[in-house]
């Protein structure tokens, strides 16, 4: 059964099956920030936040979020994992201030059988008894079918069963999982379209998981099967590979197949960034949609072809998302990819110097650094021998470190021609760097900006005598700045990141005053 250019729901569990994510735990605080930027900026439909009984703390969250959500007119959009268990879940939900229960049934014989220990007429009844208690105070009731995928693929008799003896109790929609991700799209296609077809009338989600990266191909072939709405995680989190990624759906139906979807698009990205920050989960560079370089150009030609008429541009533009296309700089790049780089930063060069810095920047490439947008500038300064951006300069640096003992600096600087000595000391040496360098300047004339993020890496398979990355992220009162530094020594390495930060933001001070 095709369905075309329909209205498809998104129900997000990151707060409850990603949250099964080995390592992740979100506070209650979390959860609620989570939650309300899900349904209030993200605008999906549903959202499922948490198995009912597991932890005071979830249950603190749960209720906070309702509350919020009951004020605000999103009650009905939140949904609680229940259980087989008479009036247990029912009860915690009703206390929380929940109006729906996703009750969890055993969509397998195997499941049944083995895990229950039941028969599917005993099972059947105890589900009957659960529905018509939440139903008596008041709830929703949705169904999940677990382990749906093997339980149709093994014994569909037990399915077609199982349906039969609840269908006419009022359910409002059947969940059907592939629990262990084990359907490939083809079967997607077959067993959705039959579940479909056998039951009329009744609402169908489907809820993939990642197992053999086939989530979000499946979800679409559940959507063409006749699925009403498919369940997803940001970041593709969950058990084992995760869950279908929400980014990757909602774009997907959206694209691909002419779905009517609810979703604002230009608030995902914000959105995966903070559940990656909340999480502690980092998503890959090259994570489709949100990763930090699915918009970045790294070939001259590309950057050539865009510049001639977007030849390298598709309907997946940044700006859908609140992005930029980036045009990556080092050993591959052309003079587009320059120019490019220089017209976002309103900065032009004669046709000599532009060669010159190109001639740089591919050299720079050659030697394996990492060569980024905000890093130009100072290119451009140090092939034309311009003191723009050298405001400040580390004459020396004496770090001495010891175990149980706070680390000194004793540093040497030249600030607009002179020379200026400073000591520090601290929790390591790049903190004793900071503090001796906080000396040297006035507050009333620079302070340094709040590092927000701080990465230290080196080449993979790098042995220890590696060149070491370190990558520091600046919090500014108008914008984040992203700074490099690259020495053998990580410390120095930091250093060199936070002098270049500095240099940046003095030039910057120096133009405001002109």
């Amino acid at each position: 059964m095709t369905q075309t250019s329909q209205n498809i729901e998104l129900m997000d569990t990151t707060l409850r099956d990603g949250e099964q994510t080995q390592g992740v735990s979100f506070t209650p605080g979390e959860k609620v920030n989570i939650g309300k930027a899900l349904l209030q900026k993200l605008r999906v439909d549903r959202i499922e936040v948490a198995s009912a009984s597991v932890s005071d703390g979830e249950k603190e969250a749960v209720t906070t979020l309702n509350a919020w959500a009951a004020d605000e007119g999103y009650l009905e959009r939140i949904e609680v994992l229940g259980f087989v268990d008479n009036k247990r879940s029912v009860d915690w939900i009703l206390e929380t201030g929940g109006r729906t229960l996703n009750l969890l049934t055993k969509g397998s014989e195997n499941h049944c059988r083995n895990q229950l220990r039941q028969e599917l007429a005993v099972h059947a009844g105890n589900i009957q008894q659960t529905i018509s208690y939440a139903q008596s105070k008041g709830l929703t009731v949705n169904m999940y079918l677990e382990d749906w995928s093997n339980g149709y693929k093994d014994n569909p008799d037990y399915v077609y069963g199982l349906m039969d003896e609840i269908k006419g109790c009022g359910v409002k929609r059947f969940l059907l999982p592939d629990t262990l991700g084990v359907m490939s799209p083809a079967e997607v296609t077959a067993a959705i379209g039959d579940m479909v077809e056998k039951f009329p009338g009744q609402q169908f989600d489907f809820h993939p998981h990642n197992d053999y990266g086939l989530a979000t191909a499946n979800a679409m072939a559940a959507v063409m099967a006749g699925a009403g709405a498919i369940h997803c995680t940001l970041n593709c989190l969950g058990e084992r590979a995760g869950n279908a990624s929400l980014a990757e759906v909602a774009v997907v139906l959206k694209d691909k197949m002419g779905m009517k979807l609810s979703i604002n698009e230009h608030h995902i990205f914000e959105l995966s960034n903070m559940v990656e920050r909340f999480s502690g989960k980092r998503i890959c560079d090259n994570t489709p949609i949100v990763g930090s370089n699915v918009f970045t150009q790294t070939a001259g030609i590309h950057a050539d072809g865009d510049n001639k008429g977007g030849l390298y541009e598709s309907h997946l533009s940044p700006e859908r998302f609140g992005r930029k296309r980036i045009y990556a700089l080092g050993k591959m790049s052309g003079k587009a990819s320059l120019l490019k780089n220089l017209d976002r930063l309103d900065l032009s060069l004669s046709p000599e110097n532009q060669a010159k810095v190109l001639k740089r920047i591919v050299k720079l490439g050659d030697s394996k650094q990492n060569i980024t947008p905000d890093d130009l500038p100072f290119i451009i300064a140090d092939v034309m021998e311009s003191s723009d951006f050298h405001h400040i300069k580390l004459i020396n640096c004496s770090i001495t470190s010891g175990l149980n003992l706070e680390s000194t600096v004793s540093i040497a600087v030249e600030l607009e021609g002179k020379i200026h000595k400073s000591t520090g000391s601290g929790n390591g040496g790049f903190d004793a760097f900071m503090n001796a360098i906080t000396k040297v300047f006035k507050p009333d004339f620079y302070v340094l900006p709040k590092l927000e993020d701080f990465e230290i890496r080196i080449p993979r398979g790098g042995n220890t005598n590696a060149l070491t990355e370190c990558i520091i992220t600046w919090k500014t009162a108008h914008k984040t700045i992203k700074t490099r530094g690259v020495h053998a020594n990580q410390v120095f390495a930091a250093i060199m990141a936070t002098t270049r930060v500095i240099n940046l933001q003095l030039h910057e001070l120096s133009l405001a005053a002109d």
